[in-house]
């Protein structure tokens, strides 16, 4: 038996747009919001979601570029950098937390989802991975290489729930002044975990040879997947 995925519509005031869902053998489970790069869902992002959908997650991937195109899918080489972050400047992050929102909201009228959601994000999504834990929107967050996070510390006091955050040691876009500033800001949350993996980089999760590190991503997996049992 295997998963089974496909593509569905969430919809919004301003329109419906795509979202990728991940069925895990038997076809229910907790939930996951999982939140993209700035590459859209594109192969890798469908990938991770495959991946959670076999540990036992239902797993819905919005779309977060869709007002500037459809199901945008962006490789890493030089011209897909330069327009990963062109469409990562047009993104309007309240537009963004609200359609995380609808997501979050498409998730739970899912059938087959419990009665828990959590979101997963990395590097973009891994920052309002975090925003969607500070909104009340899901019932436990995971933030890899969140960017920005350290900007947004303003809304500290509005995680009120299981927040896990997975951190390079070696991150050349997220420097150690800023996962400390965010460590000592949670420093008495027991609600919030941080891990640093000393040898990894930006992006250590993406399959990719310029930015993967197998045992860092290998253990947040495993790290990720014990806070998820713990809290789902």
């Amino acid at each position: 038996m295997k998963t089974t995925s496909q593509w569905i519509n969430v919809d919004t005031d301003d329109g419906s747009f795509g979202a990728y869902l991940a069925l895990p053998v038997g076809g229910k489970g907790p939930g996951i919001v999982l939140i993209q790069e700035i590459f859209g869902v594109n192969q890798h992002i469908r990938n991770v979601a495959d991946q959670y959908a076999a540990d036992g997650y239902v797993v819905l991937a919005p779309d977060l570029f869709w007002r500037s195109g459809p199901r945008i899918e962006i490789d890493y080489d030089e011209a897909g950098w330069k327009r990963a972050i062109e469409l990562m400047n047009a993104l309007d992050m309240d537009q963004a937390q609200a359609d995380l929102a609808a997501t979050a909201k498409a998730l739970r009228a899912q059938d087959v989802v419990g009665d828990k959601i959590a979101a997963i994000g990395y590097c973009l999504g891994g920052r309002l991975s975090y925003l969607t834990a500070a909104n009340g929107v899901v019932d436990a967050a995971v933030a890899y290489y969140g960017g920005g996070i350290q900007n947004m510390l303003d809304r500290a006091d509005d995680i009120k729930a299981p927040l896990l955050m997975h951190f390079g040691g070696n991150d050349s876009h997220i420097p150690a002044t800023a996962v400390k500033s965010i460590a000592e800001r949670f420093g008495d949350n027991e609600l919030v975990e941080i891990h640093v993996y000393p040898q990894a980089g930006h992006g250590f999760n993406r399959t990719h040879p310029d930015s993967y590190h197998q045992r860092s991503a290998a253990q947040a997996h495993g790290n990720t997947l014990v806070f998820l049992s713990e809290h789902l």
